[in-house]
């Protein structure tokens, strides 16, 4: 019996375009005048500390890191300080009800019952753990976040990186063997698997590329019986 359950949100619980036609654009829209309202806030002024370190731009004003932020969703960089300040641009959005995460009819259902049958129950995308609370917290169907044990982004590492699913598992305390991790992406699922976790890949559509993991259409055909 599978113990934990890991998912991906983009293209696993969410669609693609929810992220690339709403929420990003939402954010590259509202980024310069929101970090000019909100850039002597201590959590945004280390955000932009970062940003500033890691383009070697020491002395960038506050617009400049508009621009390099800019530059960056541009480039689909999953740079930590970006996703944080996207998260935080995003609560207004969710609080105002402008939108709400969306998630596929299929997803809820399944992660009640999993949880229903003692599967812990965890989150990792590159989106920051901040961003990932707002979204299942102002969900289609309402607040989901009490279903969730704990929440990973790229703070313990690359999804590509079979070292972040180790850290993973070092902070579960859980062998490989008994945590699945749910993703769209045949990358990301190869490092998982490389770190002893069991995989299975959701494919909400066709044509979708595969590799050898096993292929669900969506989470209601998954099993925890530990036989995927």
């Amino acid at each position: 019996m599978i113990r934990a359950v890991i998912t991906d949100i983009e293209g696993t619980t969410s669609s693609i375009a929810f992220v690339h036609d709403i929420l990003f654009p939402h954010a590259y829209k509202a980024l310069p005048e929101w970090l000019e309202a909100h850039a002597d806030e201590p959590a945004v002024a280390d955000c932009m500390d970062e940003v500033r370190a890691d383009a070697g731009a020491p002395e960038a004003t506050t617009g400049d890191v508009a621009g390099i932020l800019r530059s960056w969703m541009d480039e689909d960089r999953k740079a930590t300080p970006l996703k944080s300040l996207q998260g935080m641009i995003w609560e207004t959005g969710y609080r105002q009800g402008e939108f709400t995460g969306h998630l596929y009819r299929d997803v809820v259902r399944q992660l009640e019952r999993w949880k229903q049958q003692g599967a812990a129950l965890y989150i990792y995308s590159s989106g920051s753990v901040y961003a990932q609370k707002l979204m299942f917290g102002h969900s289609d169907e309402g607040d989901l976040t009490p279903l969730f044990s704990g929440y990973f982004d790229t703070a313990v590492g690359g999804k590509r990186d079979a070292e972040s699913y180790r850290v993973i598992l070092d902070e579960l305390g859980l062998h490989g063997s008994d945590v699945l991790f749910l993703s769209d992406v045949v990358e990301e699922l190869d490092a998982a698997q490389n770190a002893g976790l069991r995989t299975c890949q959701v494919c909400r559509s066709e044509g979708m590329v595969t590799g050898t993991h096993p292929v669900v259409s969506g989470f209601d055909e998954v099993s925890l019986d530990g036989n995927d």
